[in-house]
């Protein structure tokens, strides 16, 4: 995601420069030039010769890139002529140590891969000097600047920074491809228009230049220059272990009225103390996660309130940027703890709070995608995207992914949503209606085909043979369609899945009553594992056969009829666990939203993703989307495993599929080698609200449901899900988990907790009848891949 690099040429390079390098792109003369054979030739006698002069003499022939900026003015590399509108928001680490070098190489490679962490995916290249010493170039994080990168880049690869490495002009000499140790997908590729706008007004926010100098000419360091009065970068880059709180913005130390310190405290009894010296780091982050909800998801804010526990400020920093990265809807204890403390009827939580994409993720958005959005107000956003997704898996019907659990899969997708009447929904027709145009032009054709035929039937002779059925590929396909036209389209479509698109949901509903579609659920339920479903009569003037599901679906629709829609056995039998829905706000009394329109250029991005996601076919390998995922949902086990959330447990599994398949299409538009974290934050993203709606949407059913069946097995009504291995002492016996519970669960419920906390190791029994907790070691580290709303 870098721009191009300045790459000067020696004279030997410059002379034949006519030769084609004025028509190759910078990366084409990069390579052109590590494949050279003179360029080994020079590295081998630098390296032949102990004479500091000479090798001096010897290097300067070599051709050299400049990593802050991609051009200068007049062509002269000097500071007087900075263009700053040419920086490139990169720097490179020099490791002029050889005894270090192997150690940071490995370092810098960890911290690359390294999921969630500050530094993944921002090694853009490595390579060894001409003396084998190391050069590391680094994507910055937004409203970092040079010197704070170099600062702290070097700190976590456990060496001393190079100041000198800080100028704006400064070159690295080119060395031989095999000098080479990596190289990302995006090293030298051209900044988003967006991605730039953003990193240059992060930088104007903190008072310096678009890239990121003071008014002196130099880029800005804390170590050395005055504080800003602007705000901060995102991450600390200190290099100082102080245990004082330093935040650069003050901000409320009460939510409601009540005070941060005392919401803390009852967090900590609940959840078992405050945390010993060894588990400091995973305790704050957890809490961090609770207290982001009522911090407006902003790390400052959490860096003011959090208790540090004397953890220094960068590991805070990590923390509470960490925490924050996460979706949030809000934390169940958070609300339990304020309407416990709170004065009666001073808080209350909002009924509908709107998401809003963050804006990390709306930025990397990859083209498809992000057209979508264009003119769309932020509450709207999600709902277009929920639309749109099944549309998009509609493009990339022939593509086969892998999954955590090594089962190959299809992308079918189906999007639900909801909102009043006249809330907005009409948006996400008109997008999608653009969206779907190349498919309605052919299925026009193969209509035109069919008519034809049926006309030669009506018209044919009693002794003419009946011609041939030409069985047109039809892939869009009306809501009001019957069982047998969907087995016919199917049956017909080559392989290819169809799109059902209805913007009133009712429509359907009304068909189901009707008895039309008997079987929609089940139909649904196939679909999304694409299994088999058809029908067989003996008319031979009914449709029969058998063939694989392969149905997507978008449905826009109001609150009654959602529920009408998923009432009954649906909630039983996983038709809403295999959907992914949003909300719109409520807007009654709402001044009228205001759309923008998109370019020219913008249509032609969403013809060209179109073909780009038809274009691909057969097996696609997503080893990093699938570990981000296979973790999230082990993640989700554990967090309902210790909280005995048996709806949360059935609910996690198919919002993990949905937000891996959702992640693939956004693989699939990147058009790149590998995912990008930019493909696994969203991934996860929509992993986390799919699970959020459908707990909110359908929680309280499911779990009446599933109440319902263990009184069915004679067992007592279990009470409301609490967070109730938090609140447990570290031992405990039977009636400490009954009280929690409800004096009502029976025995049998309790043992049957107990023995599933301990098959899961977080609980050892120590005693008849009384148990211990065990520190959660099975738990994975705590994920820092994604934005909050």
């Amino acid at each position: 995601m870098t721009e191009t690099h300045f790459i000067c040429l020696n004279r030997r390079q410059e002379k034949s420069k006519g030769r084609g390098f004025a028509e190759m792109q910078p990366l084409q003369v990069y390579d052109h030039l590590i494949d050279s054979p003179h360029l080994s030739e020079l590295i081998r006698r630098i390296n032949a010769t102990t004479d500091e002069d000479r090798q001096r003499e010897l290097k300067s022939e070599l051709p050299f890139i400049c990593p802050h900026y991609s051009g200068f003015r007049d062509n002269a590399r000097n500071q007087a002529s900075i263009d700053a509108s040419q920086f490139t928001f990169t720097t490179t680490i020099d490791i002029d140590d050889k005894a270090l070098v192997e150690q940071a190489r490995e370092k810098a490679l960890e911290l690359n891969h390294q999921q969630g962490g500050t530094w993944e995916d921002m090694v853009m290249h490595m390579a060894y000097s001409a003396r084998k010493k190391l050069h590391i170039d680094i994507l910055l994080p937004v409203g970092m600047t040079v010197a704070e990168g170099q600062r702290a880049f070097c700190q976590e690869l456990g060496v001393e920074p190079d100041t000198t490495c800080f100028t704006p002009e400064r070159f690295i000499y080119v060395t031989p491809r095999e000098f080479e140790i990596y190289r990302s997908p995006e090293w030298c590729q051209t900044l988003s228009e967006e991605q730039r706008q953003l990193r240059q007004q992060a930088y104007l926010d903190r008072g310096l230049t678009i890239d990121g100098r003071t008014a002196k000419g130099h880029y800005y360091d804390p170590e050395k220059d005055d504080p800003l009065q602007g705000k901060q970068p995102a991450i600390s880059t200190t290099t100082a272990t102080t245990t004082a709180k330093t935040p650069s913005q003050t901000f409320p130390t009460a939510f409601k009225g009540i005070a941060y310190e005392d919401i803390i405290a009852e967090y900590w009894r609940l959840s078992g103390g405050q945390p010993a010296e060894g588990e400091r780091n995973k305790k704050l982050h957890l809490l961090a996660c609770h207290l982001r909800s009522i911090c407006d998801n902003n790390p400052q804010w959490l860096m003011q309130v959090m208790p540090w526990q004397g953890l220094s400020e960068q590991e805070m920093r990590a923390i509470t940027h960490s925490a924050c990265k996460e979706p949030t809807r809000g934390s169940k204890l958070i609300t339990e703890i304020l309407q416990k403390i709170a004065p009666q009827g001073e808080w209350q939580e909002d009924e509908t709070p709107v998401f809003r994409l963050p804006s990390h993720i709306k930025s990397a958005l990859p083209h498809g995608m992000k057209e979508a959005l264009v003119g769309v107000p932020q509450y709207m956003q999600m709902p277009v995207l929920v639309a749109l997704m099944p549309m998009l898996a509609t493009y990339a019907d022939g593509v086969e992914v892998k999954y955590c659990d090594g089962q190959k899969q299809l992308l079918t997708l189906q999007g639900f949503v909801f909102g009043g009447q006249a809330s907005g929904k009409s948006i996400c027709k008109q997008i999608i209606d653009f969206y779907k145009e190349p498919l309605v032009r052919e299925d026009t054709v193969g209509y035109e085909a069919e008519q034809q035929w049926n006309e030669l039937k009506k018209t044919r002779k009693a002794n003419e043979k009946i011609p041939d059925d030409p069985k047109p590929v039809i892939r869009v396909m009306p809501p009001n369609f019957s069982r047998a036209s969907l087995l016919r389209r199917l049956m017909n479509a080559q392989g290819h899945s169809v799109f059902v698109f209805s913007d009133e949901l009712d429509s359907l509903t009304k068909g189901k009553k009707a008895g039309r579609w008997a079987e929609l659920d089940d139909i649904l339920r196939k679909s999304f594992d694409s299994s088999e479903w058809g029908q067989d009569y003996v008319s031979a003037e009914s449709v029969s056969g058998l063939i694989n599901v392969r149905l997507n679906v978008s449905m826009l629709g109001t609150w009654g009829a959602m529920q009408r829609f998923f009432a009954g056995d649906s909630v039983e039998n996983g038709s809403q666990g295999r959907g992914l829905f949003a909300l719109l706000p409520d807007t009654a009394f709402s001044k009228m939203p205001q759309y923008g329109h998109r370019s020219a250029a913008d249509d032609a991005h969403i013809q060209q993703a179109i073909q780009r996601l038809r274009a691909r076919s057969g097996f696609i390998d997503t080893p990093r989307l699938r570990k981000a995922i296979d973790k999230w949902n082990e993640e989700k086990r554990m967090e309902s495993l210790m909280d005995y959330d048996k709806v949360k447990d059935t609910f996690r599994r198919r919002s993990a599929v949905i937000g891996f398949r959702c992640g693939v299409i956004y693989h699939l538009l990147t058009d790149k080698q590998r995912e990008t974290k930019g493909c696994i934050d969203f991934a996860l993203m929509m992993a986390d609200y799919c699970l959020s709606m459908q707990l909110q949407l359908f929680g309280t059913a499911l779990q009446k449901k599933q109440q319902e069946e263990e009184e069915q097995r004679s067992e007592n009504k279990r009470g409301a899900n609490q967070l109730i291995f938090p609140q447990l002492p570290s031992t405990f016996v039977l009636s400490d988990l009954a009280a929690l519970k409800g004096n009502n669960m029976s025995r049998p419920s309790l043992m049957r907790i107990i023995n599933r906390w301990e098959a899961a190791r977080i609980i050892d029994k120590i005693a008849d009848g009384k148990w211990q907790k065990l520190p959660l070691k099975q738990l994975s580290k705590p994920r820092a891949t994604r934005a909050g709303a």
